[in-house]
């Protein structure tokens, strides 16, 4: 089972804007130190799943962590969160985080992140080589709490430019270079002649939501 963390092909994952990659390292700042608290503790939710049918493998690796707001820097804009463990990790805001000043102490932090990674044979695949990416960012209204969800997609088609059957190996060239992919499963290897395409298609999405602080409780007259 994949890792939220350690999923990762080279190649054929070669930002969104600085938006994506802000979130994406506060999601890792969050989750980096959860997995030491003790049982009894908060743990960040990790999951996932890889699927195959002829010609086609997917894999895909989630992770969702909290984070209690614990200091605010207003002047240079830095946000201290308290993990379930009690240790403290300090992220800064940039610019494009929108309605800083809606967060408070106390407020709950909630990242999900999510990335996925599909294999396609295309049998005598006439695509254009190359490599496409498309991306979306929907962040918080004005005056609400910051959050939003951002998402990024990269599809790469490359030639089969040889199969080697004994080593279990298939060498692919795309529009930056070749590599050699190894196939474990001999069904799918099958399958794959020189003159086919491979499509890969790797996704990945960050969403994060901040809940205000829960109410005081009434002070006893």
């Amino acid at each position: 089972m994949p890792s939220a963390q350690s999923f990762r092909v080279p190649f054929f994952v070669s930002s969104l804007e600085n938006y994506m990659s802000a979130i994406k390292i506060l999601a890792i700042a969050v989750a980096a130190a959860l997995p030491l608290a003790s049982v009894a503790q908060k743990q960040p939710e990790v999951s996932g799943a890889v699927a195959t049918a002829p010609g086609q493998a997917k894999a895909v690796a989630a992770v969702t962590a909290e984070a209690t707001v614990d200091k605010i820097d207003a002047a240079t804009r830095t946000v201290s969160l308290k993990l379930p463990s009690g240790e403290m990790r300090t992220v800064v805001a940039g610019d494009e985080v929108r309605n800083f000043d809606q967060i408070k102490v106390g407020d709950k932090l909630k990242v999900k992140y999510v990335e996925a990674l599909t294999l396609e044979l295309k049998k005598d695949g006439k695509a254009v080589v190359g490599r496409t990416e498309t991306g979306a960012l929907d962040r918080s209204k004005p005056g609400a709490k910051p959050g939003g969800v951002a998402r990024r997609e990269i599809t790469v088609v490359a030639d089969v430019i040889n199969v080697d059957e004994k080593a279990k190996k298939v060498t692919v060239k795309g529009a930056k270079g070749q590599m050699d992919l190894n196939i474990r499963d001999p069904e799918q290897l099958k399958l794959i002649k020189k003159g086919d395409q491979i499509q890969a298609t790797y996704t990945e999405a960050v969403a994060v939501s901040l809940k205000p602080a829960p109410a005081a409780a009434p002070k006893k007259k």
